[in-house]
């Protein structure tokens, strides 16, 4: 489902990712660990064609970005990958003149061309799937940080999109909330989606993710079964991490 190899990323010289590989089977969740500034956020935008990559490529679902495409043509295929990959941003970035249901229902009507009435209508059953049927029509500055992240669930999933990134879905939840988090992403693995979570969350990671990812300094340290990098990790600088994030 994706496959990343030897990812390169550079910003005014520096380079923030150093041939980075990794890969993620169809309904699985892959859980992206490690401290601030080591390249966890990067990776998503690469994923997402946010950032063009500088060297390697990304493979998902069929679109492959490569650093030495055309502008043109690199272009061309992340408007394609962006048909298949949908993204929770930690910033949420919901529309402030549009109610929850508005939010959810936007995208399908400009970009996928659905009729209002039919994209309002599956717009509702997926707020009513996220426990907020309720807050339809209710405007961001109304909803708590918690049910912010949820309409921006929702409307990512509003693109029926195979691959799902979130970058730090817990950032706004109580412990509470974070439990239901965890339950609602692990369900959408059941229902057919590919997940990559970065989360600064070891908690959280515990218990969703099947592989995980550690990575430091813009490298990967370790990459592989979730249950098996968390409990006996091959890498010391891993057993560090997880000890102290605890």
């Amino acid at each position: 489902m994706i496959r990343v190899e030897n990812l390169v990323k550079e910003f005014g010289g520096a380079r923030i990712l150093h041939g980075v590989g990794f890969d993620v089977g169809e309904r699985q969740v892959l859980g992206v660990i490690g401290a601030s500034g080591s390249g966890k956020s990067t990776i998503l935008r690469c994923l997402n064609g946010l950032e063009r990559i500088d060297g390697g490529s990304i493979e998902c679902d069929g679109v492959r970005l490569e650093a030495g495409l055309t502008k043109a043509e690199y272009q061309r295929r992340v408007r394609e990958l962006r048909r298949k990959v949908g993204t929770v941003f930690q910033h949420l970035h919901l529309f402030p003149h549009l109610s929850a249901l508005g939010n959810v229902a936007e995208a399908p009507v400009q970009v996928l061309r659905e009729p209002r009435r039919d994209a309002l209508k599956k717009a509702y059953e997926l707020l009513e799937a996220v426990g907020l049927a309720q807050a339809a029509e209710r405007y961001p500055d109304s909803l708590s940080g918690g049910e912010q992240q949820r309409v921006a669930i929702a409307r990512a999933l509003a693109m029926r999109p195979r691959v799902i990134l979130f970058d730090e879905p817990t950032s706004a939840l109580d412990p509470r909330r974070t439990n239901e988090m965890r339950a609602l992403l692990r369900r959408f693995a059941a229902e057919g989606h590919t997940l990559v979570v970065v989360s600064h969350s070891i908690n959280f990671i515990t218990g969703l993710a099947d592989r995980l990812l550690y990575m430091e300094g813009g490298e990967v340290v370790e990459f592989g079964d979730a249950q098996q990098l968390l409990n006996s990790p091959r890498e010391a600088r891993t057993r560090d991490f997880t000890q102290q994030a605890r």
